[in-house]
């Protein structure tokens, strides 16, 4: 497919694999094993697989290789590798590159899960892990040594939406050989150019935005095509990490309007966060986009917009935020983001409820801190609903 395409031309059009019938929309093959016309072709096969040949579907398909191609070609990478789910993604491209007694530096503000990878399923395996404080390159500089294999960061950490300078990170990893491996989750493949910023490997719980209608899990590494086909495959196809054909053809489909939906979460949310920032109920309002965040001037130069969720901190703590996302009319109380509708979110109680106290309060994860995925809706119907809801926390 054509390089010079803009991202909206191979949202629609990239990857495209059709049959003898020349059908229009992207086939949908639901099948787990293929047909060989002789024996010595599935001899053959099994020695070397072609482009567009197939061996059995926890190894690939048709379907599922097109929803690769797209996302790779959206993302600037040579390659890509379908999962499961987002957290299949994260716990593959990590493992299917670590060895026991590899080093790797991690950002210490991730989703719960993430972390949960990172320090207990990787060190239990004698992989050594070291956590910095993201944002603080002096850090990054002290943690990364010689011996260091990976680095992996949230570009943008949820839930307090603190970023990730990845061009720098990407150059302190690079001067001692250690793969550069981002989480870009919160910054969609929309706003995301991890890749030119010095990312080796993106991952993405296409959960979220790619899928963007709450309807499948899905996750997706990106990355060289040696990387993919030659670490991650193998790992992911003996282990059973990978993605449905069912959920590759409702990503495709997804994925055509991918552009569109993120754009118009983004403007609703910046203007959400302006509507909610300096409300008498909240001692802070979170948003990349408002010149107030620490870090706009980044959010700005690496992203270019300010992104699709709001996190604000309701002053009086837990009780009045659980009377805030009770009194919600039009946002639903769940623990998924990037979805058409509007979700509300308590971390403390949810999404990093297993963290003890202590790492919450260094995370600046407190009991009445609200994450809000913005989803389609009017913005001003939002507001609206949004402030209703404050007055009565």
């Amino acid at each position: 497919m054509s390089q010079d395409w803009k991202t909206r031309t191979k949202l629609v059009h990239d990857g495209i694999r059709r049959s003898q019938y020349g059908e229009m929309a992207e086939a949908i093959f639901l099948t787990q094993g293929f047909v060989y016309p002789t024996a010595e072709s599935a001899e053959a096969r099994f020695v070397k697989t072609g482009d567009d040949e197939f061996i059995y579907a926890r190894y690939g398909n048709p379907t599922t290789r097109m929803f690769e191609e797209r996302i790779a070609a959206l993302e600037g990478t040579e390659d890509a590798f379908a999962t499961a789910s987002g957290m299949a993604a994260v716990n593959g491209a990590l493992t299917s590159m670590l060895r026991a007694g590899d080093h790797v530096v991690s950002s210490r503000a991730l989703f719960g899960s993430c972390l949960y990878i990172l320090e207990e399923v990787l060190t239990r395996y004698g992989v050594r892990v070291t956590f910095v404080d993201g944002a603080d390159l002096d850090q990054w500089r002290a943690a990364v040594t010689p011996e260091t294999k990976a680095v992996f960061f949230e570009s943008m950490s949820n839930p307090t939406l603190e970023l990730v300078d990845i061009r720098s990170v990407a150059e302190i990893a690079h001067a001692v050989g250690a793969i550069v491996i981002v989480d870009n989750v919160f910054a969609t493949p929309i706003f995301s150019r991890a890749v030119e910023q010095g990312a080796d490997v993106i991952v993405y719980s296409t959960t979220k935005h790619v899928d963007g209608q709450g309807r499948a899990l899905g996750g997706v590494i990106c990355g060289t095509r040696d990387f993919i086909r030659k670490t991650v495959e193998p790992y992911m196809k003996h282990t059973g990490g990978s993605m449905s054909p069912f959920t590759a053809w409702m990503h495709l489909n997804g994925m055509a309007t991918l552009d569109l939906r993120c754009r118009a979460m983004a403007d609703s949310a910046a203007q959400v966060a302006k509507a909610l920032e300096g409300h008498p109920k909240l001692s802070k309002v979170i948003y990349p986009g408002l010149a107030s965040h620490p870090q706009h001037a980044l959010a700005t130069a690496q992203m270019g917009a300010g992104g699709t969720l709001v996190t604000f901190d309701i002053a009086a703590g837990k009780d009045a935020a659980f009377r805030f996302m009770n009194a919600l009319e039009i946002a639903k109380i769940s623990n998924n983001l990037g979805d058409a509708k509007t979700i509300a979110t308590h971390p403390a109680t949810t999404t990093h409820q297993r963290l003890p106290q202590d790492q919450k309060d260094a995370l600046g994860i407190t009991p009445g801190l609200i994450r809000l995925s913005i989803g389609l809706e009017d913005a001003s119907d939002l507001i609206a609903d949004l402030l209703q809801a404050l007055e009565q926390a």
